[in-house]
């Protein structure tokens, strides 16, 4: 993979290069309605250049289809260009971690809530137990908003990932979700200038975020459906 990144075109699609690999990601839920684990769905066939939708209206998602222009999308960026950490709107500080929220970022995966809220479990990082589970569900948030770190040395715990985006799906929910940007890839904006890379972000595909090119999870209020069969 040489030199993968994403740009945004003004009012278009997610221009995407390097032959990133694109797959759809799978909320899975248990019985009450938690997401408990990611699963990996359908695998696109790789490419070395594709465009991907961020209006909200290709009948051939996630590519575009050139809908932008009939639906005369107005994708203007909103999102500022500052690092995470001077976004992060609470710190929670525990006696074993740290976790960072910058709720800008919040796609409403809800992984947070997963065995108890991820905030809870940091104040009880005395817990290993406790302190492994913050962390686990810091990591599996897809957006970045939430970013657990060691309290001594203030290192970021981060899942392994390699340069991929994910489709993501809810079925128990019934609504599909934004683009998961894995593994440190670049996003350019539509004036040439580069948001902050980093290991895990979210990017709009449903066209209502008020927080462009990034998620905000308004594709959950909108119900988004991207014609996936589970989502029906």
């Amino acid at each position: 993979m040489k030199n993968p990144k994403i740009t945004v075109t003004k009012d278009g699609p997610y221009q995407v290069s390097g032959s990133i690999p694109l797959a759809k990601e799978i909320i899975i839920s248990d019985a009450k309605g938690i997401p408990i684990l990611w699963k990996r769905g359908k695998k696109f066939p790789l490419q070395g250049t594709y465009n991907l939708c961020r209006c909200g209206h290709s009948k051939d998602k996630p590519f575009c289809d050139g809908s932008h222009k009939k639906s005369r999308f107005k994708g203007k960026e909103t999102a500022p260009h500052i690092p995470h950490k001077d976004q992060v709107t609470e710190t929670t500080t525990g006696p074993g971690l740290v976790l960072d929220d910058a709720e800008a970022f919040c796609a409403v995966a809800l992984f947070c809530h997963r065995a108890g809220d991820a905030w809870n479990l940091t104040e009880r990082s005395q817990d290993p137990s406790a302190k492994k589970t913050a962390i686990h569900e810091a990591c599996d948030c897809p957006s970045g908003r939430l970013v657990a770190r060691d309290p001594k040395t203030g290192k970021a715990f981060e899942p392994e990932f390699s340069p991929s985006i994910g489709v993501i799906e809810n079925p128990r929910k019934k609504h599909s979700g934004p683009l998961w940007v894995k593994g440190r890839i670049r996003v350019r904006g539509a004036n040439g200038k580069a948001y902050e890379v980093r290991n895990r972000v979210t990017l709009c595909r449903c066209g209502r975020s008020k927080n462009k090119p990034f998620c905000d999870g308004t594709h959950v209020t909108m119900k988004f459906k991207d014609g996936d069969p589970s989502v029906k």
